[in-house]
Formats: C-alpha cells, sequence, structure tokens
C-alpha cells in the first residue's frame, strides 16, 4: 500500500464513522478526521454536540450528564465501532479508548489494533 492508501482508508474510515454518528445521533459531526498512526487509529470529531447537550453543557451537572450519556451511548454501540475499524482496516481491534469535550464540542476514539498499520501500508 502506499500513502494515497493510507490517506483514502483514512478518509473511508471518517465516512463511515459519520454515517454510523448519524444513525445513532441523527445527526453527525461538523468535521471528522482519521489518523492512522502505528498500530494505532484515531478518529476526531469536531462539532459533535447537539443543541440540547449545548444548553446542558453550561452547567457543571449538565456536563456531567453529557458525558455519562455520551459515554453509556458508546459503551452500547462500542462492539459495532469497533467492527466499522476492523472491517475497514482488515485488522483485529484489540481495545478502543473514547473521550468528549463538553468544553470544545470535539469527541475522540482511539483503537488499538492488532499489528502495526502504518508499517503494513508503507511495506
Amino acid at each position: 500500500m502506499s500513502q494515497s492508501q493510507k490517506a483514502k482508508m483514512e478518509a473511508d474510515i471518517s465516512e463511515a464513522y459519520v454515517k454510523f454518528q448519524r444513525e445513532i445521533l441523527g445527526r453527525g459531526p461538523q468535521e471528522t478526521k482519521t489518523y492512522i498512526m502505528k498500530d494505532l487509529v484515531i478518529v476526531r470529531m469536531k462539532g459533535v454536540l447537539t443543541q440540547g447537550e449545548k444548553t446542558l453543557v453550561k452547567t457543571d451537572k449538565g456536563k456531567r450528564l453529557v458525558k455519562e450519556m455520551r459515554q453509556t451511548l458508546r459503551e452500547h454501540h462500542s462492539v459495532d465501532t469497533e467492527l466499522l475499524i476492523s472491517q475497514v482496516t482488515e485488522c483485529k481491534v484489540i481495545s478502543s479508548h473514547f473521550d468528549i469535550s463538553t468544553k470544545t464540542g470535539e469527541l475522540m476514539e482511539i483503537f488499538v489494533l492488532d499489528h502495526d498499520l502504518e508499517k503494513q501500508i508503507r511495506d
């Protein structure tokens, strides 16, 4: 695989992830970018908060509620998100991690793969 194949795979992951987010929440992020780095796939989404969430995060209690709800949704769909990454990369996902910033409205997903995908693409 070449650098252009890496860029295509990153774009494919972003596109699939946005589609998945729309199915779950009824809307997708404003911007999504995926990075393949060694055995990691990092999906960075900007503008993910809904209007209701933007209102809630103005208070400490609301911030906790938004984080808790998003974490619960993520846990409920973790098998689906890991499968999505496995299908696009053709790698096994060993673990995945998630966080959302109630300050910036940015969401990060990190997937640890069973081997160095970046090296595989390069070779």
